[in-house]
């Protein structure tokens, strides 16, 4: 069986895009370095476990969502692909092997000529139905506090003259 995760169809996507009033490489230092990510990854009011944290091809992240209400989630990234400072290419779904509900990330960093940084988040989805129940869920706007939260962590490292 073909593993949907290897063929992009719109319908199966989700879209997130943020201006960052940081450098590009700033902003991609803080996905990738591991003393970095764990301190501002997560939707707002969750907390972030980490179990284990190896950022680089093959590498992985095992961590544990905790919710206001103390609800635990258990989640795994495997990095795919890692372009400095460009491009970040990960799958991330429950920590079990095979997850049939994991679903594939793409985050590309571009600068501005002012000096920010545009990230754009793509997920893939496996069936339009898993992406459609994310989206039902909250996933865009959880997606977004994520964002809020990279944005916050940066914005003291990158203040301008």
């Amino acid at each position: 069986m073909n593993d949907p995760l290897e063929t992009w169809a719109l319908e199966r996507e989700i879209v997130l895009s943020r201006v960052i009033d940081a450098p590009r490489e700033m902003v991609f230092d803080a996905w990738t370095d591991p003393a970095q990510l764990t301190q501002w990854f997560g939707p707002a009011g969750f907390t972030t476990e980490t179990l284990e944290i190896d950022i680089r091809v093959g590498g992985r992240w095992r961590f544990i969502y905790t919710g206001p209400d103390g609800t635990r989630w258990e989640n795994r990234i495997v990095f795919r692909r890692i372009e400095r400072p460009s491009f970040l290419e990960f799958d991330h779904g429950s920590d079990i092997d095979n997850d049939p509900g994991r679903f594939r990330s793409t985050l590309t960093f571009d600068s501005q000529s002012d000096g920010k940084t545009v990230i754009t988040a793509r997920q893939l989805h496996p069936t339009k139905e898993q992406r459609d129940g994310g989206i039902g869920f909250g996933a865009v706007a959880i997606g977004y506090t994520t964002l809020d939260k990279l944005e916050a962590w940066v914005a003291p490292h990158a203040a301008r003259p």
